[in-house]
């Protein structure tokens, strides 16, 4: 496994929707490890998130972003989703329209694509319930392998997964630093993640000693 050459960094320019979500969401991190009142845009939303990662592990890192993010949606509206909406195709492709919609402020440039989906009867079908993302933004800025699984794809998978009921798995890709995200797949078991087994980026700053896995990612149990 070879390690990537970080991509030329793109540039951003947030509109004051984009900034209102980047205030909100910085909001609730802070709230979350009781830090101080982050410093404004991106880059502090990015700096937060290292806070969070600092003494923690994996795991408590991925339970402070699952606070955040049932912290956003109020616990009934997660019970009536999850009671009332099964993902049937319709659902899985309306949450991929959404989420191109409302997180390129968090992710970049993104769009709705199509995917191979094992639907309720178990047949596996070809629908649009996938979200590309052309280079990740929270990537590409973070250069940090360990702060894209623990902070991002792990917990994110779960909370859609658990809270909605609407199966999610998140594939990132660390050369081209894009990911695609498929609504109504199952996750991997940790075990079977290509990602919880990928070396630190070239740009990394604090990478181990060791080139063969991040040293940032969760620790996996072997029998």
């Amino acid at each position: 496994m070879q390690t990537a050459q970080a991509p030329t960094a793109h540039a951003y320019h947030d509109n004051l929707i984009d900034r209102l979500f980047i205030w909100l969401f910085s909001r609730k991190m802070a709230k979350a490890i009781d830090g101080e009142t982050p410093k404004p845009g991106y880059s502090g939303f990015v700096d937060l998130s290292k806070q969070i990662m600092q003494g923690r592990n994996a795991q408590e890192q991925q339970a402070a972003v699952a606070q955040v993010l049932q912290s956003l949606v109020p616990a009934p509206v997660l019970w009536l989703i999850r009671t009332l909406f099964s993902p049937t195709r319709l659902v899985c492709v309306l949450n991929a329209w959404f989420a191109a919609q409302m997180f390129e402020w968090l992710v970049g440039p993104c769009e709705v694509a199509e995917a191979e989906v094992e639907g309720l009867d178990g047949q596996v079908r070809s629908q649009p319930s996938a979200v590309q993302i052309e280079k990740c933004r929270y990537l590409e800025d973070s250069q940090c392998v360990g702060m894209c699984v623990n902070m991002c794809k792990l917990p994110t998978q779960t909370f859609f997964t658990d809270k909605f009921g609407i199966p999610l798995t998140m594939t990132p890709d660390f050369e081209d630093l894009s990911c695609t995200m498929v609504f109504g797949n199952l996750p991997s078991e940790l075990s079977e993640d290509d990602a919880l087994s990928e070396p630190c980026l070239q740009e990394c700053s604090a990478k181990s000693t060791s080139a063969a896995t991040c040293h940032k990612l969760p620790k996996l149990q072997t029998s």
